[in-house]
């Protein structure tokens, strides 16, 4: 009978999270999984916060729940994952309709042979997104009223 041969885990969560050797496009693929997850839970919220209106609950009134420092914050944060989120979803789009994917050549390891096109695409991306979060984050952040 031939043997199996076991690969354990022994990085555990820090193994899916940390990237490790993989470079900046594993965690452009984390922060993109993470900043989806955040928007969606923060549709899930707005439904459930809107239907209230429904009973005569308005938590969104001027000095109400959501005018606390703590959820400006919060607003901010949907906003920089949402800007990430369509950035990155943007870059993806062009990789998989083969805009960014340099040209074809045999494929002997390592890989590299899209590097040349994607990381300056993800890197431009990521520069996009800290301008938006910067001109966000001045309006967002009570800086300019």
């Amino acid at each position: 009978m031939a043997e199996i041969k076991r690969h354990d885990n022994r990085l555990g969560l820090w193994g899916w999270l940390g990237g490790g050797r993989w470079g900046i496009e594993r965690y452009a693929y984390i922060l993109h999984r993470l900043t989806g997850l955040g928007i969606l839970l923060y549709f899930l919220m707005h439904v459930v916060v809107t239907s209230l209106r429904a009973r005569g609950i308005y938590l969104w009134v001027e000095g109400g729940v959501f005018h606390q420092p703590m959820f400006k914050f919060g607003e901010f944060l949907v906003f920089a994952a949402f800007a990430y989120h369509a950035l990155n979803g943007v870059r993806l789009v062009l990789v998989e309709l083969g805009l960014a994917v340099g040209k074809p050549i045999e494929p002997v390891y390592p890989y590299k042979t899209s590097l040349g096109v994607q990381r300056p695409l993800l890197i431009a991306m990521m520069i996009l997104a800290a301008i938006l979060l910067a001109a966000g984050g001045y309006n967002f952040l009570s800086l300019a009223k």
